[in-house]
């Protein structure tokens, strides 16, 4: 199997177990402001991920979250 340095190995967003933010805004199109205040007011939330000093979003709870709240 040849391997050809001009592909990536790129993993779709609906497909990541935990988005960054910047990926998470896309996605869900939350502003960045509000995903991040939303992350504040919840930090103990199952669905926020540390990853050292890097917030990370697990994808499906937060989806979960979202489809439980009627008003962000």
């Amino acid at each position: 199997m040849e391997r050809n340095e001009n592909i990536k190995n790129y993993v779709p967003l609906w497909e990541k177990y935990a988005l960054t933010i910047p990926q998470a805004t896309e996605y869900f199109g939350i502003g960045d402001r509000k995903l991040r205040k939303i992350i504040f007011d919840n930090e103990d939330a199952d669905f926020v991920l540390m990853n050292g000093d890097r917030t990370l979003i697990k994808r499906e709870l937060f989806k979960d979250f979202l489809d439980a709240s009627s008003v962000i």
